[in-house]
């Protein structure tokens, strides 16, 4: 059999979404919890199924989990290739668990059908991808990779449970303090790159009927979560216009000046996301007759142009100054969070690139609005790629809906990769 040509093992993933669906259940949707029982069920799934497939299975001091398929040459480079398997609370099935199961299907289809590639090909299982549960961005690949911040391990707490990576850690039987110590499991210079599959998070793919799409740079920005308006409260009967200090009113022009900016900029072919999460006054002292005098928000501006960024970043300061002075407000933003925008690498874009040629299907190209564990892999060094699936209904709820053979189309792409890389 042609080795570029191998079909991936779809049966084993179709075995497996159904067995993580079914373990996972939390209606209206399921929930596999990050360093909890949902995800740790997730993990010695695919590491029973992985070692019924004939595949080399471990796990590191952090509880990633790994499945190798030995190549030719056990000292040449690694291709990694892999995802997350937790979900966020009432999720769906597909995000971060279709970039898992393709690599299983890969590494599964090239050893049933006897070919060995040139180097060792391993899956990569990560957890706590999602921040809803661990306010901290892609902690078990920086862990693994060692780029881990000091003290994170013990500071970051569950929003659930409030108790800290490590505690969860020790509590599932893994090490956090090789973690504390900076200990390394993956060492960058033995990885040729990394390459994740993962569900696209929007609706492009499908307006570009389009199965699959080779991701060009992940998205950047500024990120606020702590923002805070402060003025006065007051009478809604004895506070005229001129003298409040109202910070809905505040918050209301804040939104509306940022939301036209962001059609100025896509008006002008720029890629941009602007999102306020949260908007809330306290409950403990508001009311419909009072003028609001405290008010909390968050800010999210991502892109994949520095230049446009930048824009945006002295837009928002203007319009910050402008709603002060009108409103007679305070606003404190807090730290920015926001990541670094990462181009993905041009020789693995080209190698997924000339995969779908070689197997007839045709692939978009688009950038990512969301992180992924994709980003940890760039940041400390390693080469790194994206290959997004079709999935209707977005992601982070219930209602994903991969179509299988969309899946099956990215599995074909990355089998060749792994079998001709």
């Amino acid at each position: 059999m042609d080795p570029a040509r191998v079909p991936p093992d779809l049966r084993l993933a179709a075995t497996l979404f159904e067995t993580l669906r079914r373990d996972s259940l939390d209606p209206p949707g399921l929930t596999r919890d990050a360093y909890g029982r949902g995800e740790e069920k997730a993990h010695e799934t695919c590491r029973a199924a992985a070692k019924d497939a004939g595949l080399l299975v471990s796990t590191d001091f952090a509880g990633n989990s790994y499945f190798t398929l030995p190549g030719a040459d056990r000292g040449a480079k690694w291709l990694m290739m892999g995802s997350h398997l937790d979900t966020v609370k009432h999720g769906g099935n597909y995000d971060g668990a279709a970039g898992v199961l393709a690599g299983l299907a890969v590494a599964s289809g090239l050893r049933r059908a006897g070919v060995v590639p040139r180097r060792d090909i391993v899956v990569m299982a990560t957890r706590a991808e999602e921040t809803v549960w661990f306010p901290f961005s892609f902690p078990s690949s920086k862990a693994a990779l060692g780029i881990m911040p000091e003290g994170v391990i013990d500071s970051v707490r569950r929003a659930d449970t409030g108790r800290s990576f490590a505690e969860h850690m020790k509590e599932l039987g893994y090490d956090p303090a090789a973690i504390r110590n900076g200990k390394r499991h993956l060492d960058p210079a033995r990885i040729l790159g990394w390459i994740e599959p993962h569900i696209e998070q929007g609706p492009e793919l499908i307006e570009r009927d389009r199965a699959c799409a080779v991701v060009s740079a992940i998205s950047g920005g500024f990120r606020f979560r702590e923002c805070q308006i402060s003025g006065e409260y007051a009478h809604v009967g004895g506070a005229p216009r001129r003298v409040r200090k109202d910070c809905v009113a505040a918050i209301a022009d804040i939104v509306h000046a940022m939301n036209a900016a962001w059609a100025e900029m896509e008006a002008q072919g720029h890629f941009l996301l602007v999102t306020f999460g949260v908007v809330s006054t306290d409950p403990s002292m508001h009311a419909w007759s009072k003028v609001p005098g405290k008010l909390r928000f968050t800010l999210d501006v991502r892109g994949v142009d520095e230049d446009v960024i930048e824009v945006m970043r002295r837009r928002f300061a203007d319009i910050i100054a402008e709603a002060e002075q009108r409103h007679g407000v305070a606003i404190s933003l807090g730290p920015d969070t926001g990541p670094q925008m990462a181009r993905m690498d041009g020789a693995l874009c080209h190698a997924l690139h000339d995969a779908a040629r070689l197997r007839a299907i045709p692939v978009h190209e688009m950038p990512s609005g969301g992180g992924h564990d994709a980003l940890a892999f760039h940041y400390a060094g390693v080469p790194a790629a994206m290959l997004f699936i079709r999935n209707q209904n977005g992601s982070h709820n219930p209602n994903e809906a991969m179509e299988f053979e969309d899946f099956a189309q990215a599995a074909r792409i990355l089998t060749t990769v792994a079998a001709t890389i």
